[in-house]
């Protein structure tokens, strides 16, 4: 039998209409690629979705019916993690899930159940190491700008954290690896796209564009850190343990004077 070659725009409820299309027409060998990712395979059918977010709340809401609080989070981190193929696992999964007379969550025994769970926790120990480490930085236009380059794509999942957190400020968090961000206006989480100029360094504080008491504060910020930093028991194995070498870009106690 022929293989259906489904592509979509890369979006969660894209996804999730492509799960509604696999039942809908009951197709039985589907490889589900985003379209700016997508290659050709042999012997197989290319069908585009076009995402319906009817459809989408549809299969979401079923899954929520189906599966408990702690399985839905995990199909959406996991799907967030851009692994690649993880649209077929997470297919597989969902089969699974449907298929089952018993809660799947715990089923561990079936290596889809498990693959989910190891990848859902990998998203969510990049989401809380983005909202431990993220460093503002005041522009001249009086917000706070952060840029960060995630192992996978956590922006939607730090949202509502640092909505919280910094709720009387305006603040931009860019991904560049991604190439989008969000900007909180005082009252509304927005998503943007940036275009920086090929000048631009993000581990640089350039004083065309943030302001001269970002200067000062992180002038301010090395001096305790150094100040509090006691040689004889500093234990960098222990230090890079719970900071990583690839998180220090962020934090300006890192950064050279």
């Amino acid at each position: 039998m022929q293989a259906s070659n489904l592509i979509y725009d890369g979006t969660f409820d894209g996804f999730l209409t492509c799960v509604f299309y696999v039942y809908e027409y009951k197709l039985e060998y589907v490889a589900i690629q985003k379209e700016n990712t997508a290659q050709n395979l042999l012997f197989s059918e290319l069908e585009i979705v076009t995402t319906d977010t009817i459809k989408a709340d549809r299969v979401w809401s079923g899954l929520k019916s189906k599966l408990l609080k702690t399985s839905t989070y995990q199909i959406y981190y996991a799907f967030l993690s851009e692994k690649e193929a993880v649209e077929n696992i997470l297919l597989d999964y969902i089969k699974h899930a449907f298929e089952s007379t018993v809660a799947v969550d715990k089923d561990f025994a079936h290596p889809t159940v498990l693959k989910i769970s190891q990848i859902a926790k990998m998203v969510g120990r990049e989401k809380h190491r983005m909202e431990a480490f993220v460093r503002f930085k005041l522009t001249k236009d009086n917000i706070y700008f952060a840029n960060i380059a995630p192992d996978f794509n956590v922006l939607p999942l730090i949202s509502k954290h640092f909505k919280s957190r910094y709720a009387d400020q305006k603040w931009v968090i860019y991904d560049l690896k991604r190439h989008y961000g969000l900007y909180y206006n005082l009252k509304n989480v927005e998503i943007i796209n940036l275009n920086f100029s090929d000048e631009f360094n993000p581990t640089k504080t350039s004083s065309e564009i943030f302001s001269d008491e970002e200067f000062k504060f992180q002038k301010l910020w090395q001096d305790y850190f150094r100040s509090t930093n006691i040689e004889s028991r500093k234990n960098m194995k222990l230090h890079i343990r719970h900071v990583p070498k690839r998180y220090w870009k962020y934090l300006s106690e890192k950064q050279p004077n």
